[in-house]
């Protein structure tokens, strides 16, 4: 530690940190800093047993397990937990947007979207998984992706004892329950429960293609599509069927594959109540109350309700 005279505008700050230089109008504060460099952690909460370096970020920290929330949205009404994460929240209502991309020139609302959406540009992906080897911009990112191997989901609906791997999909799940759809589209007028749903949608109005696939050159709307899009270069599948061990390069694939294994037909005819495994196979079987019959073959005319049907009869010809 030492003392020096170090002038910062018209504020003196004496107390250097010996670490990094940076400057501290008092000893106290320069010492609550050194902790970032020790990696001293002394205020411990007695829920989780997680470290914070201060007693207030520890206070902050406990309004997870009691659910406290102090600050109010004077729009909405909705409330938060900290002071910050209002703020954020504030310009949904305002649109004002103050973090810009110097690359691209987009703004953001948040300087952590900023910092997440400038690695799009650098391709940076630091944390890899052990796992599977697939690598993330973000630590955060990288922890719940772990959760597709480890099968955890340590976030349960109180309503439906369904349970999700990420509080984000716990908090958009229990919309389904409440009803509750709070994110307006300015353009169509149309209602979402997620503003990340909404986000969504406006590229629809946009026509808007920020993420471009490196290997074939397409673009996507949305940074999820582009990484499902890679898997069929990378030939990546981490979605792993518990009952069987096969691999599916998608969830939803994986999801609807399992019901070979439950007998589930969540998919239900509203003509004659038959149900269907895939929603695919309903909308195929739906064809014989219509009528309607897209696939023809070119040789004797004869129609058919899906392509595979089609492509088998096609074969009656080309032995002849």
């Amino acid at each position: 530690m030492r003392q020096k005279g170090v002038n910062v505008g018209s504020e003196e700050k004496p107390f250097e940190c010996g670490e990094c230089g940076k400057g501290f109008v008092t000893r106290t504060v320069l010492q609550v800093h050194q902790r970032i460099h020790t990696g001293e952690k002394p205020f411990k909460c007695g829920e989780c047993g997680k470290g914070f370096v201060t007693r207030t970020v520890l206070q902050v920290h406990q309004r997870i397990h009691t659910g406290e929330k102090p600050y109010k949205c004077g729009e909405c009404g909705k409330c938060f937990s900290t002071k910050n994460n209002l703020g954020s929240h504030q310009r949904l209502h305002t649109g004002e947007k103050p973090h810009r991309c110097v690359e691209c020139g987009k703004s953001f609302a948040q300087s952590a979207a900023l910092w997440r959406h400038h690695k799009t540009h650098t391709g940076e992906k630091p944390f890899k998984c052990g796992e599977c080897g697939m690598c993330f911009s973000r630590k955060y990112n990288l922890g719940i992706h772990q959760r597709v191997h480890t099968g955890e989901k340590p976030h349960r609906c109180v309503e439906c004892g369904k349970s999700f791997a990420q509080s984000g999909a716990l908090c958009s799940h229990h919309k389904t329950h409440t009803g509750e759809k709070p994110h307006q589209c300015n353009e169509c007028g149309r209602f979402y429960r997620t503003s990340s749903a909404l986000r969504n949608h406006v590229k629809t109005h946009t026509g808007e293609k920020n993420y471009k696939c490196l290997d074939c050159g397409r673009q996507f709307a949305h940074s999820d599509s582009l990484r499902r899009h890679s898997r069929i270069h990378t030939g990546e599948k981490p979605h792993k069927c518990s009952e069987c061990g096969r691999c599916f390069s998608h969830k939803v694939c994986l999801v609807t594959h399992q019901r070979t294994h439950t007998g589930g037909k969540p998919y239900k005819c509203l003509e004659c109540g038959k149900c269907f495994a895939h929603p695919s196979t309903l909308h195929t079987h739906t064809r014989y109350h219509t009528g309607v019959w897209p696939y023809k073959c070119a040789e004797c005319g004869k129609p058919f309700l899906c392509k595979s049907k089609l492509s088998l009869h096609q074969k009656i010809h080309s032995r002849d």
